[in-house]
């Protein structure tokens, strides 16, 4: 199954890979033992307060982790997120310091398996990257009545990484929260809902955009919100002058 995920991002540049195929491979790897422990860590994110169009419906933890050629992760100091504005045109330019990602969630089993697993996969679509700059963001994006929750709020983008995975860790009460990906000219090239726990995106974030459409609660009284682990691959010699 790991060559057909594979092959589906050297033809696509992207993989929807549902949840009980991703369990599967991420069984391969490691072991998802606290995956409830991890779950919850979700219920301590902080306010994203550098919303430049005064949202305050995202939180966030935020860590960075290098990986090396043979899959050895090292968590690195805490430093600030940056997106360059032609990235990020609502919230790039600026560095952004988020709270870090609390130890036991970081080195807990669930999230070392992610990270092996990514590793086992980009260091297969690009070989020549012997050491890894990775960051990983978990995101809260809460939805009320009346209050659209967005969790793409720049649109349609990439991210100036290599490779992206976008993994749903909980999703409660919400509708919609569409993702598409589109080609390197904007046109849509396959759209689908991570709905359930581990359903999972890979991106080619140089060959592809991607963009996930508003989350809106389903029902008036809804406690309404979407989890997700966002990881991100660049090759460290690239993040160093990019950076």
């Amino acid at each position: 199954m790991a060559q057909v995920i594979e092959e589906r991002l050297r033809a696509e540049s992207f993989a929807f890979v549902e949840a009980r195929e991703m369990r599967a491979e991420l069984e391969t790897i490691g072991a998802l033992d606290d995956w409830t422990a991890f779950a919850d860590s979700w219920n301590r994110l902080s306010d994203d307060t550098f919303m430049a169009d005064g949202g305050r419906y995202r939180q966030r933890r935020y860590g960075v982790f290098l990986c090396d050629a043979a899959g050895r992760v090292t968590r690195q100091p805490e430093q600030p997120h940056y997106q360059s504005r032609d990235r990020n045109p609502l919230n790039g330019g600026i560095q952004r310091w988020f709270d870090p990602i609390l130890p036991e969630t970081a080195s807990g089993s669930t999230m070392q398996t992610v990270l092996a697993y990514c590793h086992r996969l980009f260091g297969a679509l690009q070989p020549e990257t012997q050491d890894w700059h990775v960051e990983a963001h978990q995101f809260r994006i809460i939805a009320r009545p009346g209050v659209v929750g967005r969790p793409t709020p720049e649109g349609m983008h990439r991210d100036g990484v290599d490779y992206v995975l976008v993994m749903l860790v909980r999703r409660n009460e919400v509708e919609s929260g569409v993702t598409t990906v589109a080609d390197l000219d904007k046109q849509p090239l396959g759209s689908f809902t991570l709905s359930t726990p581990l359903d999972a995106a890979l991106v080619n974030d140089r060959k592809v955009y991607h963009g996930v459409t508003p989350i809106v609660p389903a029902h008036a009284e809804a406690d309404a919100y979407r989890d997700v682990l966002v990881v991100t691959w660049t090759d460290q010699r690239r993040a160093v002058r990019t950076g």
